[in-house]
């Protein structure tokens, strides 16, 4: 499965706590392209919060902000490609009134490859050092080659007028700039391209496109949840729909979107992962009202409170539906509840063999609990617990004790997670005593993201400009003053 290509990227000068009106907000997110006529490109949306912006009083004699933006497209650490402009917001009277965000979205022509991709942004009527981030991110659109393009979360849209940057087959998008969803939101749109399928797919032959939402954990579909469309091949095919999620419970998500041959086989796939909030939505009890105990591998445990920890070591590798069980219903549940859950959810990972899967993966926890158990947790309630029985051991794990400009901290490297390569994670603790390390950075799916994790991780205070907000360094000087080794572990973790 091709990797997903949208990323959602929070910008704020606001870190650990630090809440001012005048720091700058702003969501960056991309997509990738292909254009028949113009080859690969990335589209980029930016949206930046007005109230987070200072107006200053413009030649028309209204108030306005404007925001500078840099973007580095580098290979090698070369230059390939730059945007470097001034993002302004709409004109007001009052600034008293600001309560909208203003967006940019820019298309790039990019050729195919890998890119180190680095955003600059700064607020031009303020006198701060730009905030820079960076990311990794590739485009691969081979020509006549079947691909499905990056998938983009759509907020609104409607019939476009003429042609404009948010324009795409026929339509003005609106982009919705992150992969959560509250409970306040019941809609999901998408939209995504499936190119060359002309080139793939015999002419007259109809051809199979399915969009559907899957449990991140398990992969597997949710029911109620999948659109099947036939298609005639084409240069490009649109692809452009909308779920209804009011009753899809909270969880991790990825949205897949795959295409079928007319024999229902795979030939290329894309997806993207989300996350819902949804609290009102519970476990539905008759997913394991049927199941038979007389036949069940369950039958043999006798001991609730036995049962009930082997339930509670799942959550790790636990679906968003199974963990609100856990989390709602496990603490009150009589042993042949139990027995039927932990039937069910063996059987659907495994149901040729659910007990030898649940025994390989109890070795795993036995294992988590010797090295991973805290003073007041047992080993798979700790975050490298978690991580560890979620993705298996790491390839790379560095670990320091000994910086005593830092607090004890592990970096974790794992060549690859399911569809994603190279994703590192790093854990820290303020007091060995306790072996409970606290995950403060990963950039893999679904967790905690913090390009400023060395802050936090650094025991002296950090130094603070007039406003107590964090001073931004220049990389080079972050290297040398954030502890000895943090930069190269990360960078190369041993």
């Amino acid at each position: 499965m091709k990797k997903a290509v949208l990323l959602i990227l929070f910008i704020s000068c606001i870190l650990f706590g630090f809440s001012k009106p005048q720091n700058l907000r702003a969501y960056l997110s991309y997509s990738t392209f292909y254009s028949p006529e113009h080859g690969p490109y990335i589209e980029t949306y930016l949206s930046v919060l007005g109230q987070s912006v200072i107006f200053v009083r413009n030649d028309n004699g209204k108030f306005q902000g404007s925001v500078k933006i840099t973007m580095l497209f580098k290979q090698n650490d070369t230059i390939k490609d730059f945007r470097k402009y001034d993002l302004m917001s709409p004109e007001v009277d009052d600034t008293t009134t600001i309560n909208f965000s203003f967006l940019d979205q820019q298309r790039i022509p990019l050729p195919n490859g890998a890119y180190d991709f680095e955003l600059s942004i700064s607020d031009k009527n303020r006198d701060k050092t730009p905030f820079t981030i960076s990311e990794n991110l590739s485009l691969s659109y081979p020509d006549r080659k079947l691909t499905v393009s990056g998938i983009e979360l759509i907020e609104s849209y409607k019939k476009a007028s003429v042609d404009n940057p948010l324009t795409k087959s026929g339509y003005d998008f609106i982009p919705y700039m992150d992969n959560f969803f509250p409970a306040s939101i019941n809609k999901l749109t998408y939209y995504s391209e499936v190119y060359n399928s002309s080139a793939s797919i015999q002419a007259g032959e109809k051809f199979g496109i399915t969009v559907s939402i899957q449990s991140y954990e398990t992969s597997k579909l949710i029911t109620n949840y999948q659109r099947i469309k036939r298609e005639d091949p084409k240069g490009v095919n649109v692809v452009f729909g909308e779920f209804d999620i009011s009753q899809l419970p909270s969880g991790n998500y990825n949205l897949l979107i795959s295409v079928r041959d007319k024999n229902n086989q795979e030939l290329t796939s894309n997806s993207l992962f989300f996350q819902r909030s949804n609290p009102s939505i519970k476990y539905d009890m008759a997913d394991i009202s049927d199941v038979d105990l007389m036949s069940s591998f369950t039958s043999g445990i006798k001991n609730a409170d036995s049962l009930r920890e082997f339930i509670r070591c799942l959550f790790p590798i636990s679906s968003g539906t199974e963990k609100l069980f856990i989390k709602t219903q496990l603490k009150t549940a009589d042993l042949d509840l139990m027995r039927k859950y932990f039937h069910v959810f063996w059987t659907s990972r495994d149901n040729v063999n659910p007990v030898l899967a649940w025994n390989k993966y109890y070795e795993q926890v036995l294992a988590v609990e010797r090295e991973f158990k805290a003073t007041n947790k047992r080993g798979y309630e700790t975050d490298r617990g978690r991580v560890y029985l979620q993705f298996g051991a790491p390839n790379a794990r560095s670990q320091d004790t000994k910086d005593p400009s830092m607090y004890p901290y592990e970096i974790w490297q794992y060549y690859k997670i399911g569809n994603q390569t190279n994703r590192k994670f790093v854990f820290y603790t303020r007091d060995l005593a306790f072996n409970d390390y606290t995950l403060v950075h990963s950039d893999a799916e679904g967790e905690v993201y913090n390009p400023w994790w060395q802050r936090q991780v650094k025991r002296q205070s950090i130094t603070t400009n007039d406003n107590n907000n964090y001073t931004h360094r220049p990389q080079d000087e972050e290297d040398n003053y954030f502890g000895g080794h943090s930069s190269d572990y990360y960078n190369l973790p041993r």
